[in-house]
């Protein structure tokens, strides 16, 4: 249930943000006129994105044996490219909540109705669509996703980002999303570590070594299994979180040791440039 809970909340808490930024934004500017195209643009949105997950859960269920194993691991690798951009852009956005606001203002100002209502619709639909991508790889990884963690999720993003922008509550946003980009980062590592396992059973990526090491090794005489086997009971929620497997290949171990590598170096590099940025701003100007 935990990782369907953190990708929705998440990926529901970002559109929560940008719609409280407009909402309020327009609340400052006595432009509450626009209230009701926002409200249009968040259902026309929602609905297209359960349309978009209709479609993409028919295309799932159309693939077997060799295909659906090529279909699966793809989905994984795009799922996590997809997850590495987002937490990369939201690390950048410094001042998403200005640049929102000033993208508002045009629109007002110019009365483009259509360019107010396409600001929030496509910004809901590309959460919607990354979340219907994330569920899915995560449910091909981890074997099923809980309904009932993702409806948490999308209910708790939508009541925070409320009482955040009522001012009722007051949170350290950044600190908040490097802590669920380092979970998400490793969620996506072990998207791409099962992505080539699959791509692996499917025979497009080659094998080497098998098993590098096997901690699912039969189970106990009264049918439990061992606490770090894929279904026992640490290993089970590793799987989940963490993309785990009790006997990956060689490939399947280096993909994941250089996912991390690789982005967590850029993560440092992008931290390291804001750092830089933000130490020349108190730098008095001797000129």
């Amino acid at each position: 249930m935990l990782p369907s809970f953190i990708i929705t909340f998440r990926e529901a808490l970002e559109a929560a943000l940008i719609v409280g930024i407009v909402l309020s934004y327009l609340a400052r500017i006595h432009q509450t006129k626009y209230y009701n195209l926002v409200y249009l643009a968040i259902a026309s949105g929602i609905v297209a994105s359960v349309i978009g997950a209709l479609v993409f859960t028919h295309i799932a269920g159309g693939f077997s044996g060799r295909a659906e194993e090529i279909f699966e691991g793809f989905v994984m690798l795009i799922g996590a490219v997809l997850l590495t951009t987002m937490i990369l852009w939201m690390m950048k956005q410094k001042h998403v909540a200005r640049e929102l606001e000033e993208k508002v203002a045009a629109e007002v100002g110019s009365a483009h109705r259509f360019g107010l209502f396409s600001l929030i619709f496509i910004a809901i639909l590309r959460e919607g669509i990354e979340t219907v991508i994330f569920l899915g790889a995560s449910g091909f990884a981890s074997g099923h996703n809980s309904f009932i963690g993702s409806v948490l999720g999308i209910l708790m993003a939508v009541l925070l980002g409320y009482v955040m922008f009522v001012g009722s509550l007051k949170i350290n946003l950044k600190r908040f999303f490097n802590v669920t980009s380092i979970l998400l980062i490793l969620f996506a590592a072990g998207l791409v570590a099962h992505g080539i396992h699959e791509l692996q059973e499917a025979g497009i990526v080659p094998v080497v070594i098998e098993h590098v090491w096997d901690m699912n090794p039969a189970v106990y005489p009264d049918g439990s299994y061992p606490l770090f086997h894929e279904k026992g009971f640490v290993g089970g929620i590793l799987v989940g979180l963490f993309g785990y497997n009790g006997n990956p290949s060689l490939l399947e171990v280096l993909s994941y040791l250089s996912y991390l590598v690789v982005v967590f170096g850029l993560w440092r590099n992008v931290e390291h440039r804001h750092d830089m940025k933000r130490s020349s701003n108190f730098m008095p100007n001797l000129i």
